[in-house]
């Protein structure tokens, strides 16, 4: 089973480039997450033979969330964190933004494990966010990856918005302290290490140069400047279940670039 997250920065853009389709006829993924869709449904022309398809959409237009491509029916697919869940966190910012909103989480139940999909909220160049992540949104995660994973092994994915160690970018010195590299975002990923969740492409390959997301800025990608921020990590249970693990630099349409796992 082949497991794909793209943040395809804008689902409509994509497939505007043409791109989307190609990709899904060479990867063929078997569960595709999709993160950043900035779309409902109803607003995109999009044909999916052989796929169900599940979208969550922020509040907010234009913005922020996440979808689930499945050739398998889910038994079950839960938008956001369940409510008896998400009542025992506070998820809005200093600025009264609720990011239980912005269509961030999806979670399909199949017979053996479960898929999530994740776009975690950025901490903002100004920091603005970061008390969000580290006291509100990444315990939560962690917590609601653990609830599930006591029922069945969780496989969860997507753009986390943060370089876990000095090997995910290319310019660790310079950026330390900034979003996606603060010590409270790095620590936030290493509690779901520290809580048993395996980095699968870590597995497979140690080292720097792998990145799934590159600026914009200073031709970044041709040169590689980049992060890795995207991430497939598995239950403990899973481990020897990983055949592989991926980044896909080759699939243009985005700043970020599709990351997948092989499943036995």
């Amino acid at each position: 089973m082949k497991i794909y997250s793209w943040n395809v920065n804008g689902i409509r853009a994509v497939l505007k480039k043409e791109l989307f389709q190609p990709f899904l006829k060479t990867h063929q993924p078997d569960i595709l997450c999709l993160q950043e869709t900035k779309a409902e449904r109803e607003q995109i022309e999009i044909d999916l033979p052989g796929y169900h398809e599940y979208w969550n959409s922020a509040v907010k237009k234009g913005y922020s969330g996440t979808a689930i491509f499945s050739k398998q029916k889910p038994l079950a697919v839960t938008n956001g964190f369940p409510n008896d869940f998400a009542r025992r966190f506070a998820f809005a910012d200093e600025l009264k933004r609720d990011s239980a909103e912005e269509g961030r989480v999806m979670t399909a139940e199949y017979e053996k494990f479960y898929a999530v999909t994740v776009y975690t909220p950025n901490a903002k160049d100004d920091l603005s966010r970061l008390p969000l992540r580290f006291r509100q949104w990444d315990p939560a995660f962690l917590a609601y990856c653990n609830l599930l994973e006591k029922n069945k092994p969780v496989v969860f994915c997507g753009d986390l918005n943060v370089a876990h160690t000095e090997l995910d970018l290319a310019n660790p010195k310079s950026n330390r302290g900034k979003k996606g590299f603060t010590d409270e975002e790095r620590k936030g990923f290493q509690n779901l290490v520290d809580a048993g969740f395996v980095d699968t492409f870590r597995l497979f390959k140690q080292g720097n140069g792998y990145y799934s997301w590159w600026s914009h800025f200073a031709n970044s990608r041709a040169r590689n400047i980049g992060w890795r921020i995207d991430y497939v990590l598995v239950s403990p249970r899973l481990r020897g279940a990983v055949k592989d693990a991926q980044i896909h630099p080759d699939v243009m349409g985005s700043d970020h670039c599709p990351v997948s796992v092989t499943l036995d």
